[in-house]
């Protein structure tokens, strides 16, 4: 048995790779704007949000396997240190992965994986709750 073999498939690999990884992304940011029910999470973003949808593109690129773009160009992510200037309690939490579902299904992702990756993303959200409710 070869090394190709027995290497792990990543998410970033399952997803499709940095094309359909974009567009998820894309998708996350373009409902953001036009879904009210995700305003309170839009509120929490500059404008224009294209530096949010580099950062999260960079973030989600490395953290599924793929090149580790953002820590390339700013180091470990420090997701909560960089997150404890936001209001983030379960609304925001609840908002965040409702938009991030949304953009799964909308951009065809394997139920298979939108499932994994949704529960990976539930301990990290919850994780970066930093204000009561």
């Amino acid at each position: 048995m070869d090394l190709e073999e027995t290497k792990e498939v990543t998410a970033f690999e399952l997803i499709g790779g940095a094309d359909k990884l974009r567009e998820l992304v894309d998708r996350f940011y373009d409902l953001m704007e036009l879904e009210p029910e995700f305003a309170g999470i839009r509120a929490l973003h500059p404008t224009p949000m294209d530096g949010s949808r580099d950062k999260l593109y960079w973030f989600l690129s490395g953290w599924m396997g793929g090149p580790s773009l953002y820590i390339e160009r700013f180091g470990h992510p420090r997701l909560r240190a960089r997150h404890l200037p936001y209001a983030i309690a379960s609304s925001e939490r609840d908002q965040w992965l409702r938009c991030m579902a949304w953009a799964m299904q909308d951009v065809g992702i394997d139920a298979g994986l939108q499932e994994r990756l949704m529960h990976s993303f539930y301990q990290t959200a919850d994780w970066m709750r930093n204000r009561a409710g």
